[in-house]
């Protein structure tokens, strides 16, 4: 059986520059991130002695379009990696993939690699509510090629490329096996004894699609009744442009089975949630992972930080994630809450659970036709499979 390479294309409005990148998730394995590769294709007899430079730009923005008045601009944009690529000053080391689009594409091809530098936020993205218009706040990134006579020049629209990109962090081949656990108590005023709650899940990394399954024991040892039980999932997210943090519950339920508990009484119980995307569309301000593709969306994965780095270092929007149980004790009574913190990530590449979330997919992206209408060229030679980038995904309906 023959596997086809996809390749992802993308070629300026005048038709004279396109470029090519073998994929659009760039992999941060917190000692090192993917090196950025590709190919750019440009008609010579078009240059007339000027030069066409790429760049690894980063859009942050952290305030909505529309509330930017008087000049003021609540975003930020920097140019992360930059170079020439034709002609080439330094020829760079290529990859497999490159070396078989040279071949392909002829003497008109260039390569180019970049690589993010340390402690580069990933690709994040609120999304906007129903009214909220311009783009959306979060970090994106963009590989923009261009014709120029220096690296200072902007460039002309009809002979630039812009191509989204994103970086993506994944959990670690081997992580802590500990149960994440949370013990309070809650005593009352003008009664005796308390009221305690532990929470424990059932590990501490989860993938996108998991089921999170925390475990409740509640002993009532207080003259009080618990009337119910309420639980979350909580995303946390923390702007640090602006030192803004804020929370959103992407899973809930809220349950009377066992309630209320007496004095004296206890409740053992196993409670299940799955955070979803999908469960939570038009809800203003939830964090996703990038935005290219409607079908590939995903919550936004927790943030690591390498080994001996301080995770008051991280940039961007740094997400993380707990489960919440709340007990209503009454009027009077008040809440007793907890909060238990776990990680939410992709599997790595290469691992079982890696290949059954690859495996799901496909099938959901078979049964929806509607996100179907990519533009492919087939390829024999070489195997490999071009998908045109479309102009704008996100807004694709």
């Amino acid at each position: 059986m023959v596997v086809a390479v996809k390749v992802f294309k993308k070629t300026s409005p005048n038709g004279k520059v396109t470029v090519y990148i073998g994929k659009r998730d760039f992999l941060d394995h917190l000692d090192h991130t993917d090196p950025i590769d590709g190919i750019v294709v440009v008609d010579n007899d078009y240059l007339k002695g000027r030069k066409v430079y790429a760049q690894v730009v980063t859009t942050y923005r952290y305030g909505r379009e529309e509330d930017e008045v008087m000049g003021v601009k609540f975003s930020k944009e920097m140019i992360v990696a930059c170079g020439q690529v034709v002609p080439q000053l330094i020829k760079p080391e290529i990859t497999t993939m490159q070396e078989k689009l040279l071949k392909k594409l002829g003497e008109n091809a260039y390569a180019f690699t970049f690589k993010f530098p340390d402690m580069a936020p990933s690709s994040v993205t609120l999304q906007p509510g129903e009214d909220d218009q311009g783009k959306p706040l979060g970090v994106e990134y963009a590989i923009k090629t261009f014709v120029g006579d220096n690296e200072d020049d902007r460039g002309h629209k009809r002979s630039t490329v812009h191509l989204a990109i994103k970086k993506l962090q994944y959990a670690p081949q081997e992580y802590s096996r500990r149960l994440p656990s949370s013990l309070v108590s809650k005593g009352f005023t003008f009664s005796n004894g308390k009221i305690n709650l532990e929470v424990t899940l059932n590990k501490d990394v989860f993938y996108h699609g998991d089921k999170i399954a925390a475990n409740v024991m509640i002993s009532n040892n207080s003259r009080k009744a618990v009337r119910n039980i309420k639980v979350y999932v909580v995303q946390h997210c923390e702007v640090t442009m602006v030192n803004a943090q804020f929370s959103r519950h992407v899973a809930s339920l809220e349950t009377r089975e066992g309630c209320p508990i007496t004095p004296g009484a206890s409740l053992t119980k196993v409670f299940y949630l799955v955070p979803l995307a999908s469960s939570n569309k038009d809800r203003r301000g939830i964090a996703l992972d990038g935005h290219l593709k409607d079908d590939d969306v995903n919550l936004a994965s927790s943030t690591l930080v390498p080994e001996g780095k301080c995770p008051l270092d991280a940039m961007g929007i740094v997400i993380s994630y707990s489960l919440r149980v709340k007990l209503n004790c009454g009027t009077l009574g008040g809440e007793l809450v907890t909060d238990v913190p776990f990680k939410l990530l992709h599997p790595a590449p290469g691992s079982m659970e890696r290949e059954k979330s690859q495996a799901l997919k496909k099938m959901k992206s078979i049964e929806r036709a509607k996100y179907e209408n990519s533009c492919y060229a087939d390829d024999d030679e070489g195997n490999i499979v071009f998908e045109d980038f479309a102009r704008l995904r996100m807004n694709e309906d």
